[in-house]
């Protein structure tokens, strides 16, 4: 009798772990779709008093200028706190965000909240294909790090390549059920007649809950994009 029923708990032991991996891999298939249903749409449960924690993702040379142009029109009370987020190698980016944020406390408003943080490029101008999968790895595991550390509610971004592990990781965090955050992606004014790899990627991939480009002809070739005009 014992041996019967050893038997029988070895042979039905294979058939659980398919059962259950299958089962596993229809729910992450259905969240998925779901996100991919819900990405662009209003969450309900917002109110317009809530505040949102917002990650904004600063490039080198006009990234960061169109940026602190963008932050100048944002509701400053409601996008808070702020976290900047530059490549570990751009040394003037973070510290234009620093001052746009000191020139906030210089005006008069009230509530300001923001740290700057550095991340790691997974490639370097000029960089080996081959020693550039080690340093993916490694950026691709402090992106990581640094998502679980903010979890923002929203991340505006406009095209620096830093912003692909983070815009990727928030929404696998929409599927596993993480954190909901918004993805917001403006093309830079330069992109007059094609996406960047940045802005391609995420067209593509339908990561970006909204997605805006500045010229016309921008628009009705990637017609899910929303155009809002020059910017600078």
């Amino acid at each position: 009798m014992e041996k019967n029923t050893s038997c029988f708990f070895s042979n039905s032991s294979p058939n659980l772990v398919i059962t259950c991996f299958v089962a596993f891999i229809t729910i992450i298939l259905v969240r998925f779709l779901y996100v991919i249903y819900r990405t662009g749409k209003p969450l309900n449960k917002r109110t317009p008093q809530q505040t949102l924690s917002t990650l904004i993702v600063l490039g080198s040379g006009g990234h960061t200028a169109e940026m602190i142009n963008l932050l100048l029109v944002l509701q400053k009370d409601r996008f808070t706190p702020r976290f900047y987020i530059a490549a570990a190698t751009d040394n003037m980016s973070l510290q234009k965000a620093r001052v746009f944020e000191n020139s906030l406390v210089d005006s008069g408003v009230k509530g300001i909240s923001a740290e700057f943080m550095q991340i790691y490029r997974s490639r370097e101008v000029g960089q080996s294909y081959v020693t550039s999968v080690w340093t993916t790895l490694v950026a691709t595991a402090h992106a990581l790090w640094l998502m679980i550390k903010i979890r923002p509610q929203v991340v505006l971004c406009n095209g620096p390549g830093t912003c692909i592990p983070l815009c990727v990781i928030a929404f696998i965090f929409k599927v596993v059920g993480i954190r909901w955050s918004s993805i917001f992606y403006v093309e830079s004014i330069a992109r007059v007649k094609r996406l960047s790899l940045s802005g391609l990627l995420l067209y593509k991939l339908q990561i970006a809950d909204q997605f805006f480009v500045q010229w016309p002809q921008l628009q009705r070739k990637y017609p899910r994009a929303r155009y809002v005009g020059c910017l600078m």
